[in-house]
């Protein structure tokens, strides 16, 4: 294990000198002026959702135009000796302390995230859990209870549930897939629907149930233990989930150490000790 992670620390260093050069690599110039592709991801990064929306094959021209008018703009910026105002000195000492902090925390979560972590925390919360039921069910919505007796009586004729759902029912979620609503737990329906769809057997069909949205005729599809979620598929909230409470554990630990003073705020004044002795009363004549 410690010859593996050698190895692969050897190759980290091997690699790392080519990869920052790559990362500094000069893309383009204004008036001169470089511009390098770290400068192009850390600006795709800061751009975020302003390039969410653009086609692919223009986001990156999109990040270069942005950066010419950096460039351009900091130029005239300093020529103009806007670094040298108190503002600017300010500005520039909050975002150093601001990005130190990301920086700072970044690293943490990344360290906060590994396998075995990820796995450890997927399996105390898998066993935490406790069994719950699901139903499979469709249903017919209708809004009136001849209506809904109606329904009943042609499937009890034999339509088929699916047909029907797809001729009368009102529901425009369901009613286009047979009434089909996938499986469930209780909590996901009204009271009335769930109560009524939890008691019928396989196979078997309601009586009409009224709820908030109309009538129901409901056919129960089947039930069974609500299965565990994959840990694939939770992975990435498990890491992200990983990476914030470690985050959120450090600016704590920092903050239980510090010595807050608030300045700005007038001091409480003191609370007498309860058994401080009191001045004595004048005598009364």
């Amino acid at each position: 294990m410690k010859s593996t992670r050698f190895i692969a620390a050897l190759g980290f260093v091997l690699m790392a000198a080519p990869a920052f050069a790559q990362a500094d690599k000069v893309v383009a110039k204004v008036d001169g002026i470089p511009i390098t592709q770290q400068e192009v991801e850390l600006a795709t990064e800061d751009l975020g959702e302003r390039l969410a929306q653009l086609p692919e094959d223009r986001k990156r021209d999109e990040v270069i135009n942005y950066l010419v008018d950096l460039k351009l703009g900091a130029k005239a910026a300093a020529e103009a000796k806007v670094a040298d105002t108190p503002d600017f000195a300010a500005r520039l000492a909050y975002y150093r302390e601001k990005v130190l902090l990301d920086q700072y925390l970044t690293g943490l979560g990344k360290k906060a995230v590994t396998e075995e972590a990820a796995k450890k925390l997927y399996e105390d919360t898998t066993k935490a859990m406790a069994p719950e039921e699901e139903a499979h069910a469709r249903h017919i919505l209708v809004e009136t209870e001849d209506q809904a007796k109606a329904v009943v009586d042609r499937l009890k004729k034999g339509e088929d549930f699916a047909k029907v759902a797809a001729d009368v029912s009102k529901d425009p979620g369901s009613g286009k897939e047979g009434g089909d609503l996938g499986w469930f737990t209780k909590d996901r329906m009204v009271p009335e629907f769930a109560e009524a769809a939890f008691k019928l057997k396989k196979g078997e069909v309601s009586a009409p149930v009224k709820s908030q949205f109309g009538w129901h005729v409901i056919k129960l599809e089947d039930k069974r233990t609500k299965p565990l979620p994959d840990y694939a598929a939770v992975k990435p909230q498990i890491e992200q989930y990983l990476e914030r409470k470690a985050q959120q554990d450090a600016v704590l630990a920092l903050r239980e150490k510090a010595k807050v003073e608030r300045l700005d705020k007038p001091a409480a004044p003191a609370t007498p000790a309860p058994d401080a002795a009191k001045p004595a009363e004048p005598k009364k004549n």
